[in-house]
């Protein structure tokens, strides 16, 4: 099995059993997003050391093992993209199971399962972009709009578009429902590792929001901000980003 296969195997069948756990019934809000968190952590950290006992791996559900940073293949997974989103009942949520390698986003998953009968877009099937709005779509948080998006959406005449997790937002892209996702609000590698990859994969243009590239498997984990658009709108959100106060 490829790395790609992997990746899409296990995101799928993880989104498989958080879908399990939501319908038993024995957990609701934030304790449901706990059940399904552990659940979901521990059969990715399991399938992943059994599958690729020599990589290293980072999860948000699991203490750092820093002997990570020495090694040049690291698998960086989200078990839940979007707990609230998934305790609520919601579909704008992922799993997210990626791979670094020597610091680069270089294979992935990301599973909808919420979506009607799932999703799973991956690094090794590439469907082609649907065509941009007249007008460009940004993908901002339900509750926190980035300052950035927010200005940066009103210099280009766009509209804004709430949604939940960056797996979420990241996929509306490829998917065609937005053209651009702007974050400045603080996140961490597993938040986009996963995401970036998909999207690069896709021909999405993918950076920091300086512009300088964005990279996996540092010491210290947490990556406030990306960029994650079409490639002709990228230059010209760039420009509008760095001539902000």
């Amino acid at each position: 099995m490829t790395d790609a296969e992997l990746a899409a195997h296990l995101a799928e069948v993880a989104g498989r059993i958080l879908l399990d756990v939501r319908a038993s019934g024995m957990f609701e809000g934030k304790a449901l997003g706990k059940a399904g968190d552990a659940t979901a952590n521990e059969f990715l950290c399991h399938a992943l050391r059994a599958a690729r006992p020599d990589d290293g791996l980072l999860s948000e559900e699991e203490k750092d093992d820093t002997a990570r940073c020495s090694m040049s293949r690291v698998w960086i997974v989200d078990p839940v993209d979007g707990t609230r989103e998934y305790g609520e009942q919601r579909s704008d949520w992922a799993v997210h199971v990626g791979l670094s390698v020597d610091g680069a986003a270089t294979v992935g998953a990301v599973a909808l399962p919420g979506l009607d009968g799932g999703t799973v877009l991956r690094t090794d099937t590439i469907a082609p972009l649907k065509d941009a709005a007249d007008n460009p779509r940004f993908l901002v948080s339900r509750t926190r709009p980035a300052r950035e998006a927010t200005a940066v959406c009103e210099q280009m005449g766009g509209e804004l578009v709430a949604m939940g997790s960056a797996g979420a937002k990241a996929m509306a892209v490829v998917r065609g429902e937005a053209e651009i996702y702007l974050h400045s609000g603080g996140q961490y590698e597993w938040d986009s590792c996963a995401p970036v990859a998909v999207a690069a994969a896709h021909g999405l243009h993918c950076s920091r929001i300086d512009g300088s590239p964005i990279r996996y498997n540092m010491a210290d984990p947490y990556l406030p901000d990306l960029l994650i658009c079409r490639p002709e709108y990228a230059e010209r959100v760039l420009e509008l980003v760095a001539a902000l106060d």
